[in-house]
């Protein structure tokens, strides 16, 4: 039982990752690095203000939201947006994508340190026992935050104008501004959506297990398997590929150990790359040539 809440919880931050990496993924079409750091990020500015500057709680997460949904906006109008300008390619983006990640990272070395900082105060409480096994308050709240926020995010992207306007550039760019949709304006609305989920992520992250300046890049890349598991664009299948995943992982740690981890998680991604390219949704983009 103890294993099935880890790896439940685990689950829905893998989850909440891939769901806001995929947003940002489909109308960009580009391997956004800085995703990483936006997880990082966030918990940073959490300690900030919650810790060092003694704000209240909930001030603090509030503003570590907003000023980390702030950073992956601006990454979009200063170096990504005048890039596609220039039609640069791809693994152009790519590649700043990850000097800036490499930037942002040595910043926050540079002014909170590299060891482990926490964002807990006050003394330590036992968690709740649940059929012999114990989940504390804060991985409660991780799973029904997580599990609440892709639910009502994947409802947005589905049924508001502008979640259908991203679905739209993320299929044809050209087809959507001769139609008149803006597409710098809303991949500008899919980063900062997405940088407000990994910001939400990475701040549960550290109330359950603290936080270390390189913390975000094994979550991101853990998200992003589930995504190309689950197939790009199905929310079904980023759940089953998140489960699969998740799943796979914590079974390897408990009956091999713990360094197997990350083994069995290339294991999985390359044989889905090989087997089933598409994921489980197995569905192409339709486009339309102009």
């Amino acid at each position: 039982m103890q294993l099935l809440i880890l790896i439940l919880i685990i689950f829905s931050l893998t989850l909440l990752i891939g769901f806001s990496f995929s947003i940002a993924y489909q109308s960009s079409n580009f391997f956004n690095f800085t995703k990483a750091i936006i997880i990082t990020f966030a918990p940073y500015f959490t300690y900030l203000f919650f810790v060092q500057l003694q704000l209240s709680l909930f001030l603090s997460i509030s503003l570590a939201i907003i000023c980390t949904t702030a950073i992956g906006m601006l990454s979009e109008i200063v170096l990504y947006k005048p890039l596609r300008k220039c039609n640069s390619s791809h693994v152009a983006l790519m590649l700043s994508s990850l000097g800036l990640y490499i930037v942002l990272q040595n910043i926050i070395s540079l002014l909170w340190g590299d060891r482990p900082l926490s964002v807990r105060t006050g003394e330590i409480r036992t968690g709740h026992e649940f059929f012999g096994s114990v989940i504390s308050n804060t991985q409660i709240v991780t799973v029904t935050v997580c599990l609440v926020l892709f639910t009502a995010c994947a409802f947005f992207m589905k049924c508001s104008r502008i979640g259908r306007n991203i679905r739209a550039v993320a299929s044809n760019p050209e087809l959507s501004n001769i139609v008149g949709i803006c597409s710098d304006r809303i991949i500008l609305w899919a980063f900062a959506i997405g940088s407000a989920l990994a910001s939400v992520a990475g701040i549960l992250i550290a109330f359950d297990t603290d936080m270390r300046p390189t913390m975000g890049f094994s979550w991101l890349f853990y998200g992003v398997a589930a995504m190309i598991i689950g197939g790009m664009g199905s929310n079904r299948g980023l759940i089953g590929g998140a489960l699969l995943l998740v799943t796979a992982q914590y079974l390897t740690s408990y009956y091999i150990g713990s360094r197997w981890m990350d083994a069995i998680t290339y294991v999985i991604l390359i044989l889905f790359l090989i087997i089933k390219p598409l994921g489980f949704s197995g569905k192409r983009l339709k486009k339309v040539e102009i």
